[in-house]
């Protein structure tokens, strides 16, 4: 099976150890981390430490709220405590999270976030004895690195750096300089075939590189359920997150390609109107059924691999259904 299979895990400290234990010992690729209420990088000092074998990583964590520096130390120690297990996932977040919640400027964010990748990598190679500190870009700039601040040496130096990415300047950015894509929810097989994956295949090749070196994670919403009660109640969760997500223009990309733009117009309208309640109506079972995968809990994996297999290489499930779909 060459799609591999990731779960999503809770990021609480009192809770993400002995999910990624349970992920491992179910035979799970990798654990993630979302950033919500929480830190992005932290959870994983616990998920390396109750594992052995399992990816971890953030999914994602924020590129632009601490330095590139502090990432990056954070990332050495979580790859040399993980024996090169640790994923490190970025993403931009929106405008207003970065200027009203964080304090952060935000300009620029495409150009910024490939700055955040580039001087990533060059801080690795001086951590790792392959450079002198010496990074100057529009965003960020490094040059001060005395031997009593840089890390030791490290086995597994080459983190993998993933990015979150929507628009067409990123994608490409994944394509060129990253080892991973971590596909948004609001995306669909045909949107990732026809226009992501191509996105990335130029990308990669601007850089003398493959489709091949760049991972691409799926995290597709999910219906399922033992009864018909819980199937209806995740189908309508799904509806409701399609409709919060289709009501933001960034997303609408994806609505034109199936032909739903007007849909689109129709909920960003609404949102303005701040009609929460009416957006789900919009949202079709056909919309449903293309957005997300749709199967018992025992059926999940083999669902995943029918609608993803020939399009990305992971593809990232709820763990709470880990025990069907893994032991069937």
């Amino acid at each position: 099976m060459d799609l591999q299979i990731d779960a999503m895990v809770p990021p609480q400290l009192d809770a993400v150890g002995d999910a990624a234990a349970r992920a491992e010992q179910l035979g799970l690729d990798g654990v993630f981390t979302p950033a919500l209420d929480n830190d992005g990088l932290l959870p994983h000092a616990l998920a390396a430490d109750r594992t052995d074998e399992i990816q971890h990583g953030s999914r994602i964590a924020l590129a632009f709220t601490r330095s590139p520096m502090v990432v990056a130390y954070m990332s050495w120690q979580l790859a040399q405590f993980s024996n090169g297990r640790f994923v490190l996932g970025l993403g931009t977040q929106v405008k207003g999270h970065n200027e009203r919640r964080f304090s952060v400027e935000w300009g620029k964010p495409g150009p910024r976030l490939r700055e955040v990748v580039e001087s990533l990598r060059h801080i690795f190679d001086v951590f790792q004895g392959e450079a002198e500190l010496d990074y100057q870009g529009e965003h960020y700039q490094f040059s001060l690195m005395t031997d009593e601040f840089r890390p030791d040496p490290i086995d597994h130096p080459d983190i993998p750096i993933w990015i979150a990415a929507v628009n067409e300047y990123n994608i490409h950015t994944a394509g060129k300089l990253c080892d991973g894509l971590a596909m948004h929810a609001f995306n669909t097989p045909k949107y990732t075939d026809e226009v992501i994956a191509p996105a990335v295949a130029e990308g990669a090749e601007s850089a003398d590189r493959s489709l091949d070196d760049v991972e691409l994670s799926a995290s597709p919403f999910v219906v399922t359920g033992e009864t018909e009660e819980e199937i209806e109640r995740t189908r309508e969760e799904a509806r409701r997150r399609i409709a919060f997500y289709g009501s933001t223009r960034t997303y609408h990309d994806v609505l034109e390609l199936h032909g739903w733009t007007d849909v689109g117009e129709e909920l960003h309208e609404l949102s303005t109107e701040q009609k929460w309640g009416e957006m789900a109506e919009l949202v079709t079972d056909e919309m449903v059924s293309t957005f997300a995968i749709e199967a018992e809990p025992d059926e999940l994996l083999d669902e995943a691999l029918d609608v993803y297999g020939d399009v990305a290489d992971r593809v990232v499930l709820p763990l709470e259904h880990a025990e069907a779909y893994m032991q069937d």
